[in-house]
């Protein structure tokens, strides 16, 4: 039920595309913008693509183009459903990058989308095909950084909270057991940011995992 009624409300956010045709990735764009498309073998139909640039506009919202056949027919801020022949496209985002870029059958059957080679994701898929050992190795760091930077964050960060009074009174006070210093913190924080990062790039989002380091 709930979720019906949110992709309700994504499809009321959809505005009508001006028409304008697909712009071409640049390299400069790699950390602020991905582009994907829908490819299943033997679909007849459409061609769409969606471009996301994540980096926001004026108002900090951040847009997802739907283009079909290469010109573009609708748009809406992310989260976003564009309903398409055949299915849906369902497009999110999080901090870090893409947390899901999916076309969902009207049987209920899901397909990711096919990310552009020229883009951080399609680089990073093209690595675990032709790497897919280090690829996998690659995935276990990033594992590891976020677990690790985002627990002993947390652990430290539990001993000032358990001061506040109401949370004194509450549940009583904390000691950590664990002490960095400044450096060591700032690095296991930008540790969990790239293994969130990574993690983006292959849409490997959970939210028990990848929300907590977002």
């Amino acid at each position: 039920m709930l979720d019906t009624w949110r992709r309700e409300w994504a499809v009321r956010k959809i505005k009508p595309g001006d028409g304008r045709p697909l712009p071409r990735f640049r390299f400069w764009q790699l950390l602020s913008r991905s582009l994907l498309h829908l490819q299943l073998p033997g679909r007849t139909g459409p061609g769409y693509a969606v471009d996301v640039r994540r980096g926001g506009d004026s108002e900090g919202r951040v847009w997802a183009d739907l283009y079909r056949d290469g010109r573009r027919h609708a748009r809406a801020t992310v989260p976003a459903v564009f309903p398409v022949q055949g299915g849906r496209l369902e497009v999110a985002t999080s901090t870090f990058g893409l947390r899901r870029a999916h076309f969902v059958a009207d049987d209920g059957t899901e397909h990711q989308l096919v990310p552009d080679p020229r883009s951080a994701e399609g680089r990073r898929a093209r690595l675990d095909r032709r790497h897919p050992v280090l690829s996998r190795w690659i995935g276990v760091v990033s594992v590891l950084a976020l677990l690790v930077g985002v627990g002993l964050n947390l652990l430290q960060l539990a001993e000032p909270i358990s001061e506040i009074p109401p949370v004194t009174a509450l549940v009583g006070t904390f000691e950590s057991p664990v002490r960095l210093p400044l450096w060591v913190n700032v690095g296991l924080g930008l540790a969990a940011a790239l293994g969130s990062s990574e993690r983006a790039m292959r849409l490997r989002y959970r939210w028990y995992l990848d929300a907590v380091g977002n």
